[in-house]
């Protein structure tokens, strides 16, 4: 498939608001290892989180319109630290370790997960957290685990479908349907699931402007 098309939720002009912010320099800020190494909140903040070789760090570099600005690896559970990059000095998209490592102890799993768990919890600027989902394989129990904490931490979070040029257009529409009922009683749940393509640049306008949006810029 090469479209996927979702009721239309934003106009040309937030979309080329969005594309024009983007459009500007997006620049890798740091890498932290604990909470205590965390940048000023200063700016709004947006997360993405996921579960190993859902493919983050590309969905990232095709939002900034970069194809290396986050390293995408072909090892699962590479990002073991929280990443900043900055956007046009206006927001910032945070990469939040990975989750489901094939190849990282439990100890180790432990360390990395308290730490996106703890960013959650105490970053005041944190506007949405996208917790991406793997269009092929929907929710899997791995990720309960996930929704359960962006709740606890009642911070909003979308979901977002990525490697979605993989389907049908009817199969892309069906697990759009199953996520959206499996959140459907999530209390920080935002309303609305997003199918992308990072390859065919399917929805990436729309979740710039999603982005945007919920930064309030």
């Amino acid at each position: 498939m090469t479209e996927i098309f979702d009721p239309p939720v934003f106009d040309g002009d937030e979309l080329e608001r969005a594309r024009v912010l983007f459009a500007h320099e997006v620049t890798f800020m740091m890498g932290a290892v604990a909470i205590a190494g965390l940048p000023p909140a200063d700016l709004p903040e947006v997360a993405f989180a996921g579960r190993s070789n859902v493919g983050k760090s590309t969905l990232i570099n095709a939002i900034a319109g970069q194809g290396h600005l986050a390293r995408a690896s072909n090892s699962p559970g590479r990002t073991r630290e929280v990443n900043f990059f900055v956007a046009d000095e206006q927001l910032r998209l945070v990469d939040l370790p990975g989750y489901g490592f094939a190849r990282a102890s439990k100890g180790d799993v432990r360390k990395f997960q308290n730490l996106g768990r703890d960013y959650l919890r105490g970053r005041p600027n944190l506007k949405r957290a996208y917790l991406l989902i793997d269009a092929r394989h929907g929710l899997k129990s791995v990720d309960t685990e996930a929704l359960d904490a962006f709740d606890t931490a009642a911070v909003s979070y979308q979901i977002v479908l990525t490697k979605a040029d993989k389907l049908k257009v009817s199969e892309v529409e069906a697990v759009t349907a199953r996520t959206l009922a499996a959140i459907a009683k999530r209390p920080a749940a935002f309303p609305r699931v997003l199918a992308t393509s990072a390859e065919k640049g399917t929805n990436i306008p729309e979740l710039r402007a999603e982005i945007v949006a919920a930064c309030a810029i």
